[in-house]
């Protein structure tokens, strides 16, 4: 049993433990039916007083044959876990003393929270059941980001849920599965505080000196041609870290102000000096 593979369930667990709390300490306190089988379980709730639980259980498992189906074994077995763990945490904390009901709250909060459950569940290449698998196999099919695909089809049962509840508490439930969606891809992206920095220059062994010894930090150097002057430029691609470009920034406006440098905000970098070691064969 490898590392990924227990981190991967780890946050299977951990994700939907914040779904099913999301709910419970917002959504339906706040009558918020955000979309999903949580937003059936709710108006069902409103309607009959049907346990949450009990009904999402219910609901989930033919849903959970379609994903077996479309979205392959391993994915299931993980959309299984999903599936069972949500409802069980709703149960445990039906009767939490703290809640929210003020739906302003409740949509901003729930949303913030069931977006961070869901994206770290998606991280774990998992599903929580319901309408999470359908927008799973809505992305495969689709090409379309986790949060999109979960935005559609979340969509389709907020707008259904008007008949039971008034419009205002309709339109609250859009803003929160909005936010639920964007911050999904915030998670999966785990968005940085990194920077892309691009510098043209015809100075580029002073700005490679810069990078070298005052920041540290690695770069490329592309071969371009000035639009306006149709003269050789040198492009200097660097990423650094936000400090790490503030004070390379400083160094430019004083020392190279005529440079064109733009800073670009990267939502994730992967390689050395960032997931991985920044020097080969050492540990600092």
């Amino acid at each position: 049993m490898n590392k990924n593979f227990i981190t991967e369930y780890v946050q299977i667990i951990i994700g939907a433990s914040l779904v099913a709390l999301s709910y419970n300490l917002f959504l339906l306190p706040s009558k918020l039916a955000a979309g999903g089988i949580s937003g059936v379980s709710t108006i069902l709730y409103e309607l009959y007083a049907l346990s949450p639980a009990l009904t999402q259980l219910l609901i989930n498992l033919p849903i959970f044959i379609i994903g077996w189906i479309a979205l392959g074994k391993d994915f299931s077995w993980k959309t299984l876990l999903g599936t069972f763990w949500v409802p069980f945490i709703i149960y445990l904390t039906a009767d939490f003393p703290y809640t929210v009901s003020n739906p302003v709250l409740g949509a901003i909060y729930g949303g913030i929270i069931l977006g961070i459950g869901l994206g770290t569940v998606y991280k774990g290449r998992g599903s929580t059941g319901g309408t999470a698998a359908i927008a799973q196999v809505v992305k495969k099919f689709t090409g379309l980001s986790s949060g999109y695909s979960q935005l559609i089809v979340d969509g389709l049962v907020v707008t259904s849920s008007i008949i039971v509840f008034n419009l205002e508490l309709t339109l609250f439930a859009l803003i929160c599965i909005y936010i639920t969606s964007r911050t999904i891809d915030i998670v999966q992206l785990r968005t940085s505080a990194s920077k892309l920095i691009m510098i043209i220059t015809e100075n580029e062994e002073k700005i490679h000196g810069l990078i070298s010894e005052q920041i540290d930090r690695g770069l490329t150097k592309v071969r371009t041609i000035g639009g306006y002057s149709n003269q050789d430029r040198t492009m200097i691609l660097c990423v650094a870290e936000q400090q790490e470009a503030v004070k390379l920034k400083r160094m430019m406006q004083d020392e190279e102000p005529t440079s064109f440098v733009v800073f670009i905000s990267a939502s994730e970098v992967l390689g050395r000096g960032f997931t991985l070691d920044k020097y080969y064969g050492q540990k600092f």
